[in-house]
């Protein structure tokens, strides 16, 4: 189909640029399939409207760990009169703000993350892509053809929910408070999940008076309520007030404060509102319509090759498989694979320089085997909240499998009963929980909780991804006195 544009009185007529592969979105996952395919020797157009790199460089992973591992710093320092005499803390923000503004973000500018993606091969083009009819996107009065295919990287925004008088408010998502450089006396945040609890003890250890206020019975609704528990327990004890059960009805801002309005007459009040309930795709923005695709789904259908349709393939947050880097790149190698792998196959006496090479690094970065395509396989999926202590957790939660019919069996111990946790004595509130199936005698989901919860957690996600059998496991050398040692312990407990 031919496109034009008007020009005053002029028709210029603009026909559609050929070329291997559109890549629209470049978050992490979409900028790695840019690049690899780019270095594979085929033509590849990366579209971004916003920071080359997605949420993660700029207001999710990085900046927010940097944030995180200054409040734990301070909190170990508030800790020595437990250990070893007495310490005094004075908490300054400027220098977490000037980390994240400096070495994180280059003050939220992307201009390396673009050189990085075009010195790969890539040719990039900002602002917002739409699909067009098969194999064509559209980019402000750019057309593009692809030959090869369409990858789909478009990510998530934050969800703000229809709370009467919050959008007519100043109030926060994640962005403003990883960008903020001067720290409010008070804050409300609106969600109780890993990132609220992770900004709301971080804003807690610097002397943020902090309220919580979550709709639903309990916070980090999605892990095991044991999890829950120790993390509202560790928030508290920094001085966070948490109300759970509260749905807000209504917010109000007079200028400097906010109030926030929930059912059975709550009322809680602070400095500035964050609001963390979540994220959502807009899949209404990306002219699916004009591929057959259905535009009202909440995320992008895939299959395990992460196909959309036909030419069409998805990569990250927006195929709803979780809002995680690692989700990202994991889907990223499967893609490129296939997208090279049908490259090769369309054009077989004309293949680009080094798409082997690339095709096996990625079929073996996804599935480690590169004697068939890969396949997403989700069963081992990781996932940690970066609080203190950290709460790890992989596969099923014990809900899920009983909701599944599974036999299931549950090991628990608590890692302060260990000789590390002993040991640790501060700042040591943690356990570890496995699931099995009983009938299969495999680890189906566990959660590690503690001061590296996230670290002991990669044992387990071993266990579960290889189905590695309990009685293996049983028979393993767990080293002492780590805290992974409680592994044993919560193995041996399996009734």
């Amino acid at each position: 189909m031919v496109r034009a544009k008007r020009l005053g009185d002029a028709v210029v007529v603009a026909e559609p640029e050929l070329v291997d592969v559109v890549v629209v979105g470049l978050g992490v996952g979409g900028e790695e399939v840019a690049g690899r395919i780019a270095e594979a020797g085929l033509s590849v157009v990366g579209i971004e409207r916003d920071l080359v790199g997605g949420e993660c460089p700029y207001w999710g992973c990085i900046p927010s760990k940097m944030m995180i591992r200054a409040a734990n710093a301070l909190a170990e320092a508030r800790r020595v009169d437990g250990l070893a005499g007495t310490a005094t803390v004075q908490p300054d923000w400027a220098p977490v703000a000037k980390r994240i503004r400096e070495e994180a973000t280059d003050t939220w500018d992307d201009t390396v993350a673009v050189r990085r993606l075009t010195d790969r091969g890539a040719r990039f083009v900002r602002g917002s892509g739409r699909l067009d009819g098969p194999g064509r996107v559209r980019v402000g009065d750019q057309v593009f053809q692809a030959r090869q295919g369409i990858v789909l990287g478009t990510g998530t925004r934050p969800s703000v929910p229809p709370i009467e008088g919050l959008a007519d408010t100043p109030y926060w998502t994640n962005h403003q408070a990883i960008e903020v450089e001067q720290l409010p006396e008070s804050l409300l945040v609106l969600g109780g999940g890993a990132i609220g609890l992770e900004l709301s003890q971080v804003f807690a250890r610097f002397g943020v008076r902090v309220t919580v206020v979550e709709a639903l019975d309990r916070v980090l609704a999605l892990e095991e309520p044991e999890a829950s528990e120790v993390a509202a327990a560790a928030l508290r004890a920094d001085g966070v007030e948490i109300h759970t059960g509260v749905r807000a009805e209504r917010v109000e801002h007079d200028g400097s404060r906010f109030t926030l309005r929930g059912a059975g007459g709550a009322e809680f009040t602070a400095d500035r509102l964050l609001v963390v309930t979540g994220r959502r795709a807009h899949l209404d923005e990306l002219g699916l319509d004009t591929v057959g695709v259905d535009a009202t789904q909440r995320y992008l259908s895939v299959d395990d090759r992460l196909h959309v349709t036909d030419g069409i393939w998805a990569v990250g947050d927006v195929t709803g498989e979780g809002a995680f880097t690692h989700i990202a790149m994991y889907q990223a190698a499967i893609v490129i694979a296939d997208v090279l792998a049908h490259a090769r196959k369309s054009n077989p006496g004309a293949d680009p320089s080094g798409t082997a090479s690339v095709i096996g690094g990625a079929m073996g970065a996804a599935s480690g085997s590169a004697g068939s395509g890969p396949r997403a396989d989700y069963r081992a999926l990781p996932r940690v909240t970066f609080t203190d202590p950290e709460v790890g957790a992989v596969g099923l939660t014990e809900q899920q499998a009983r909701e599944r019919g599974i036999n299931v069996q549950v090991g628990f111990t608590k890692l302060g009963g260990s000789t590390r946790g002993w040991i640790h004595r501060v700042g040591d509130e943690d356990f570890i929980k496995l699931i099995a199936d009983a009938d299969k005698g495999v680890l189906i989901g566990a959660t590690s909780v503690g001061p590296a919860g996230g670290e002991v957690l990669s044992a387990l996600v071993v266990a579960v991804h290889a189905a590695v059998p309990v009685s293996q496991l049983r028979q393993m050398i767990y080293a002492y006195p780590t805290f992974h040692r409680a592994i044993e312990d919560a193995l041996r407990n399996l009734s």
